[in-house]
């Protein structure tokens, strides 16, 4: 049975309104419906809150007070186990699930209780209970977590502000929770930061600069990196190789550029002219590349070379914790007391 109907067949023998807490009680007493998450109270009020949001006058349920649920009264009853209607998506039903991991879990925690991060196993179970993602992995619950921590480094790295936010060992809410100016603020320190680390990387000395780079690469998943001689090096100044899943291993020689004027194509073709056999390349520098000198990397007839800005090179560094450190805080908000939960 659908945890909705349950909860309908529920209130509809209680003849009056229940806490949500007390609704699942009964629900899972009387086996009308299971489900796979710790906490199905939570999950049930959920369900109830969207429905709720969702349907309007045409939900079955209305919110008599803070977490307390009744019948509409236009509801007439007849929910049992051999109801005809449509079940809902991806619950009792074959139906195809229309969100991703990570928009699932958005929609989970949009509708969070005080808006209290949840546990991604919590967020896991609620999406599946829901409908919302299907999957035939036997860890679904370690899939969330990390397509949620994917997500989150992928729009750092751009600069962005995350839609998701770490509270700990495994708990996830949203950076939309945050007050506005709490959000602005904690953006501008990390642009300030970014700044920082940009100046410190063109204040390096040459040989402090390359070791930096190589530093960088080691943490972006690069081995056997090897920074060459600071002279001599055939306008090569780091070899590596970069490792993707501990199967794909792509040999790269890097040039770093300490420069404050743009890169132009001349530089990008002398590092194409120096790589070796089975080599790719990859310019660093802490300015920016001239238009020619994109084209250029992107040349269809030339082997293509990768470029990366001061401004890309800084969101790196400080994704990777180098000469920055990320840190957690707690932020309280005022709220009314709950006399009923107390």
């Amino acid at each position: 049975m659908d945890s909705l109907d349950a909860v309908a067949v529920v209130l509809q023998h209680a003849g009056g309104p229940l806490h949500y807490k007390e609704i699942s009680k009964r629900v899972l007493a009387r086996e009308l419906w299971t489900t796979t998450g710790k906490t199905p109270w939570a999950t049930i009020n959920a369900r109830l809150a969207v429905d709720i949001k969702e349907r309007g006058t045409d939900s079955r349920f209305v919110r008599s007070s803070r977490g307390v649920y009744e019948l509409s009264s236009g509801f007439s009853g007849g929910t049992d186990s051999d109801d005809d209607s449509e079940p809902t998506n991806g619950e009792n039903g074959d139906v195809e699930p229309s969100m991703s991991f990570t928009d699932a879990a958005e929609r989970i925690l949009s509708e969070s209780v005080n808006q209290e991060p949840l546990h991604y196993a919590e967020i896991t179970g609620q999406a599946l209970d829901f409908g919302l993602i299907r999957t035939k992995g036997r860890t679904p619950a370690a899939t969330m977590y990390a397509m949620i921590l994917t997500e989150i480094r992928r729009q750092e790295a751009r600069g962005e502000t995350p839609r998701f936010d770490r509270h700990g060992p495994g708990l996830v809410g949203l950076t939309a929770w945050l007050p506005v100016e709490v959000a602005g603020l904690i953006e501008e320190r990390n642009r300030e930061v970014r700044r920082g680390l940009l100046e410190r990387a063109r204040s390096a000395s040459p040989a402090d600069f390359e070791n930096l780079v190589g530093q960088l690469l080691g943490a972006m998943g690069f081995d056997n990196v090897e920074v060459t001689k600071v002279t001599g090096d055939g306008g090569i100044d780091a070899r590596g190789t970069l490792v993707v899943g501990d199967s794909v291993r792509i040999r790269m020689a890097v040039q770093a550029k300490r420069w404050k004027r743009n890169v132009t194509a001349p530089v990008v073709q002398t590092v194409r002219g120096s790589l070796g056999a089975h080599e790719q390349a990859l310019i660093i520098t802490t300015s920016d590349f001239s238009a020619g000198a994109k084209n250029e990397a992107q040349r269809l007839d030339a082997h293509p070379v990768a470029l990366m800005s001061g401004e890309q090179l800084a969101i790196l560094l400080a994704e990777h914790q180098i000469g920055a450190r990320s840190t957690n805080h707690k932020l309280y908000t005022l709220e009314e007391f709950d006399a009923e939960n107390a």
